[in-house]
């Protein structure tokens, strides 16, 4: 299947890095703070088994760097979904719900960014007006 860029508007390509440009941010943001066991971090992680903050934040870095590339970016939007999926359940445990809201919504500004720049995408998901 070959696909190039001009099957997408300069708009809606433009449109979709900016939907994708804060989740991004905040991703590798989060996985540099965990790397670097910032105290917040730490503190936020002290019930958490020794040793798995390092790990978690170069799985996050590691799917964020995946979705950037645009030609494994539809992978990566399918880890950070899997990532977020995982984040979504432990908040909900914790019984913080409302930060529920925000890895669900960082989740449909992966996806919508990518909807609207990857023509790849769009053909799997052909939306009609």
């Amino acid at each position: 299947m070959s696909t190039n860029s001009s099957s997408v508007s300069k708009l809606a390509f433009w449109v979709g890095c900016v939907m994708s440009a804060p989740p991004v941010l905040l991703f590798l943001m989060s996985g540099v703070m965990k790397i670097m066991q910032t105290a917040d971090v730490v503190k936020g992680f002290a019930n958490w088994p020794h040793g798995v903050v390092v790990p978690i934040g170069m799985v996050e870095i590691t799917c964020t760097l995946i979705y950037l590339v645009p030609r494994t970016s539809v992978l990566g939007a399918i880890l950070l979904t899997g990532y977020m999926g995982g984040a979504t359940a432990t908040v909900v445990q914790m019984g913080t719900p409302n930060f529920a809201i925000m890895t669900v919504g960082l989740g449909v500004l992966v996806w919508g960014g990518l909807y609207m720049r990857e023509p790849r995408v769009r053909a799997l998901i052909p939306l009609k007006s």
